[in-house]
């Protein structure tokens, strides 16, 4: 038996840690007697109690100070957010407070907490459907996971929860394989193969900062963050069929970004190739762009080529909504244009 879907890893992870230890709890928005926007905490109110699964006001000011104060003193929170986009509403606590508290204080005080929150475009326009990774990224004192299969979703939710740091743990909508309140299941993850392995019910633990090779290759070097994760793949299957053996890495944690895993691919391929569902501009297809020029620079044999959205607001209509967001044909595309000389 195994959790096939990203939201049953997730749900089984937090029940084995908060099992394990009670200083866990969670906090946040409609996530006992509601169980969670997209239904994580399903559950979850009814084995612990309200004393360990709070639900907050409507204020992301007030889950990320209260989750602040809580892990200084000795509990382990897992603060969720509705949406990542209102993470904005609490970037003082988060950037400020959160990411530097432990330094400032001389190491006396830890902060193991972990934000959780959805991201991604699915329909609900500019204010609900960004990616913002690059944000939390950018701060020192950060630690930024974003799991694209149950197996890593269940093993990078635990290592964060036991993580002495504070952790912004960021989860497609997409990849969910549930629905969200009066919505239809939205999901990417029905025909996977067996690259993306679903999460075992046995305990175990995936190392943040460590990337994992999804599929070898030879011709070129895909890194891919999320969904963009799924659709490379369906993308490297069309390019094996083109005479292209695409190499399909997700980092799985964009800060730390483990960067060796990435150099040692391209020294192999010589061709890098980055596909993100954030915006190019200061994204982090632009860093590890920029870490293959400089580490990686006798090992490329072509241009660095992006594919990201579109540096637009996320637009309410769906074609140009798909207009906006990386496609496989655009991963395809691209591969196949740095490949034009093989």
């Amino acid at each position: 038996m195994a959790y096939t879907k990203i939201v049953e890893a997730l749900r089984a992870a937090i029940i084995e840690e908060m099992d394990a230890d009670p200083n866990v709890v969670m906090l946040g928005e409609d996530i006992s007697v509601f169980g969670g926007a997209y239904r994580v905490s399903e559950g979850l109110l009814e084995r612990y109690g309200e004393k360990r699964i709070c639900d907050t006001p409507i204020s992301e000011i007030a889950i990320a100070g209260a989750a602040i104060g809580a892990a200084m003193t000795g509990l382990r929170p897992i603060a969720e957010f509705q949406f990542n986009d209102f993470m904005a509403c609490a970037m003082d606590q988060i950037c400020n407070q959160a990411a530097k508290i432990r330094l400032m204080m001389g190491g006396q005080v830890k902060v193991p907490l972990v934000f959780r929150a959805p991201y991604g475009a699915t329909g609900r326009a500019a204010q609900h459907s960004q990616s913002l990774e690059a944000w939390f990224a950018h701060t020192p004192g950060l630690k930024v996971v974003m799991p694209s299969t149950p197996y890593d979703a269940k093993g990078l939710m635990k290592s964060a929860i036991r993580d002495d740091n504070p952790v912004v743990f960021l989860e497609h909508k997409m990849l969910y394989g549930s629905a969200s309140p009066g919505g239809k299941a939205k999901t990417a993850v029905d025909s996977l193969d067996d690259t993306f392995r679903p999460a075992p019910i046995e305990p175990y633990f995936v190392e943040i900062g460590k990337a994992d090779i999804k599929r070898e290759g030879s011709d070129i070097t895909i890194v891919a963050t999320g969904l963009m994760v799924h659709k490379a793949a369906e993308a490297a299957k069309e390019l094996a069929e083109c005479g292209i053996s695409a190499e399909l890495i997700d980092p799985r944690t964009i800060a730390p970004l483990d960067t060796d895993i990435i150099l040692s691919s391209l020294a192999k391929t010589g061709r890098l190739l980055i596909a993100t569902e954030s915006v190019g501009m200061c994204g982090i297809a632009a860093e590890i762009a920029a870490r293959a020029a400089e580490d990686g620079i006798y090992s490329l044999d072509a241009p660095v080529r992006r594919v990201c959205a579109k540096n637009t607001p996320i637009p309410f209509a769906p074609r140009c909504e798909a207009d906006v967001i990386p496609s496989k044909a655009d991963i395809v595309s691209a591969a196949r244009e740095i490949c034009s000389g093989l």
